[in-house]
């Protein structure tokens, strides 16, 4: 059909309407304008107006809000949620992120948004949108057209599975086989000096939660300082973390009001069912974790149910075309996405590779393999891939199932993946031989081309980038000596006391990255180059947040090794902690620990409840307290059982 034939106002004959005045209008100064020249004018103008109106349109489509998020959602299947931005970028976390240089670092709170940082976010976002749905469209018109249809029909299959699981499966939980648990309650220490230092963490914890329950119950955090709540965007609009991430603390340090009144919170007001994106790492290790952990503590049927409901919300962050889990989740939509700074939109290892305990719990504790199913296709995909070096990237692209860059990390962005693959071997009762032959590989090359001695004696783990060492060690990192000494009764033979004393070393490490600052607590990454021995050199790396990390492994190495040295160095770690962390509402972040003056980020963490205290307190506890063989610490030192060889293995429902 002729285009003017697509509009018949533009076609009226030539003295009559608006045709009429247009073409008198033309014609008038034109010699030889005879019916035909006027026809091919009106369509040489049609066609003007008709391109002006398809760029206005396509114009506004993709410079409207959100407009990446609509055109993905509708042209691909892997579109991003449909959430406003995360205020800040997260950290797994990460293992959460760091907005200055990119880096994954859990938990991290830094100032208040700034408007030109979140424009520039916003911004980054939509580029990487706009990037990747051109990727999928060049990817997907390479293929042949069966191919397209064959690919079309898989993912609707593969929904169609997991919303039948999730109406099926889930309805009615089965009787779960409990082992008797061995040590959740202890007795009081021999010794009155340690029951005292004990008794000491006790009320740190008893001033940590009165105060949050004073000025912030049911938020996710309290801001100590200015006594009000404070929620990170990693959670959405998720509430309530800290109350669900000091769950177990509280129980095993037998604040038993302060359990009940948590968990009926927990049962009147934790509420999944809201249009949030959230971080599916965070969530899963704080929140899924956490009531995993209170359920096998309390034997509360509360516990299991939402914990259960919760992972059920974050099956859909599975459906990319590998099965690698986006790192971001609209748990209404079911709609993911990864972080934008992310190598060009990849995943995080320390992120996907951080849901494998708990996702095998959640199997075991509903009777429905899915979640195992799709944590040890993760385990599949990083074993059959190649690795540079015998080393882990921290970043793989959830379409090809590929790498992207070679950067290698032990803190940030990929800490915690090899921290699970120990943890798997270990709550498997000794059972998953897969976990175990990769984790040994996995330090073995990690020993080789990362771990390094200082000039003064100090070993450290750099980053590898592309086969350059950045000699810079993160606090996050410093969870590496309680894992190499966790691990070293499975090493292989006559490597025992090589990874105990790799552990001792890395603690030396941390500790003297402690001692050497004003406060002595230790800043979030510290170098050694220049002439600078684990000192922070960099103004954005000097804070402290009420991480966990270093007296996480004190906790293991006093555990292992009952040396003094790791009570004494915990005890300085209290005493610092009440010096300058302590402020009438809480505890409270550092932004400077080598500053004499105390600036204070004014964020009390969860994970300062879930982990900080509730290490130091079992460190001056007896070791019949939660012993070592019978539990487990995810990453937010959330309790999990060890899965014993008698416990009857989960039952696939054939329904």
């Amino acid at each position: 059909m002729p285009v003017g034939g697509l509009l018949p106002l533009f076609n009226s004959p030539a003295g009559s309407g608006l045709g009429g005045g247009l073409g008198g209008g033309l014609g008038g100064g034109r010699k030889g304008s005879g019916p035909a020249a006027f026809r091919l004018t009106e369509k040489f103008v049609l066609l003007l107006v008709f391109s002006a109106f398809i760029t206005l349109c396509f114009g506004a489509i993709f410079f409207l809000p959100d407009s990446s998020k609509l055109l993905s959602g509708v042209l691909f299947n892997s579109s991003p949620a449909l959430q406003p931005p995360a205020d800040r970028k997260p950290g797994p976390g990460a293992r959460a992120e760091d907005a200055a240089d990119g880096r994954a670092r859990r938990g991290e709170e830094g100032a208040p948004g700034d408007p030109a940082a979140a424009l520039e976010d916003n911004l980054a976002r939509i580029r990487e949108n706009h990037e990747r749905a051109l990727r999928e469209a060049k990817e997907t018109l390479q293929k042949l057209p069966e191919e397209i249809q064959r690919d079309i029909l898989m993912e609707k299959e593969k929904v169609a599975q997991d919303q039948l699981s999730n109406r099926v499966g889930f309805k009615m939980l089965p009787p779960v086989d409990l082992a008797p648990l061995v040590g959740a309650i202890d007795g009081e220490p021999a010794d009155a000096a340690i029951r005292e230092k004990r008794e000491k963490i006790k009320e740190m914890m008893k001033h940590a939660w009165n105060n949050y329950k004073r000025y912030a119950w049911g938020k996710n955090e309290l801001k100590p300082v200015s006594k009000g709540g404070h929620s990170s965007s990693l959670f959405g609009n998720i509430q309530g973390a800290t109350i669900v991430d000091a769950l177990d603390t509280l129980f095993i340090m037998k604040m038993k009001d302060e359990f009940e009144e948590a968990k009926a919170w927990v049962d009147e007001n934790l509420n999944f069912n809201m249009n949030a994106e959230v971080s599916v790492f965070e969530v899963n290790i704080r929140f899924v974790g956490g009531l995993i952990s209170a359920y096998y503590l309390s034997g509360e049927e509360i516990f299991r149910k939402k914990a259960v409901e919760l992972g059920v919300k974050l099956l859909p962050a599975f459906h990319t075309p590998s099965g690698i889990p986006w790192a971001l989740l609209n748990i209404k939509s079911g709609i993911g996405r990864n972080w934008p700074w992310a190598s060009g939109g990849s995943s995080i290892l320390a992120e996907f590779g951080t849901l494998h305990l708990e996702f095998i719990h959640l199997s075991y504790l509903s009777g429905n393999p899915i979640f195992a199913d799709k944590v040890m296709n993760i385990r599949t995909i990083l074993n059959n891939l190649e690795k540079p070096q015998g080393l882990y990237p921290n970043y793989l692209n959830p379409n090809s199932g590929q790498w992207a860059q070679y950067h290698v990390s032990v803190g940030g962005l990929g800490d915690s993946f090899y921290e699970y693959l120990l943890k798997a071997w270990l709550m498997s009762d000794k059972t998953d031989l897969q976990a175990k032959k990769m984790y040994f590989d996995a330090i073995k090359a990690i020993e080789t081309h990362l771990i390094r001695k200082s000039r003064n004696g100090l070993t450290y783990i750099a980053e590898w980038k592309g086969g350059l060492l950045e000699h810079k060690m993160g606090h996050l990192t410093c969870f590496a000596g309680g894992m190499f000494a966790l691990g070293a009764d499975d090493a292989p033979e006559g490597l025992t006391q090589h990874y105990l004393q790799l552990g001792a070393e890395i603690a030396r490490t941390c500790h003297e990255s402690y001692n050497r600052t004003f406060v002595k607590l230790g800043p979030e990454a510290f170098r050694f180059d220049g002439g600078v021995e684990a000192i922070a050199t960099r103004q954005n790396e000097k804070y402290y947040i009420l991480r966990p990390e270093v007296v996480e492994t004190y906790m293991y190495m006093w555990r292992l090794t009952h040396d003094p040295k790791y009570r004494k160095w915990a005890w300085e770690a209290v005493e610092a902690l009440e010096k300058h962390c302590r402020v009438k509402g809480g505890y409270s972040g550092l932004r400077d620990v080598y500053f004499h003056k105390e600036s204070y980020d004014d964020v009390q963490q969860s994970f300062f409840l879930a982990e900080t205290l509730k290490y130091l307190y079992l460190i001056f506890s007896d070791d019949d307290l939660l012993p070592l063989e019978h539990w487990i610490f995810n990453t937010e030192a959330h309790l999990l059982p060890v899965l014993s060889r008698n416990i009857k293995k989960v039952e696939v429902n054939e329904k």
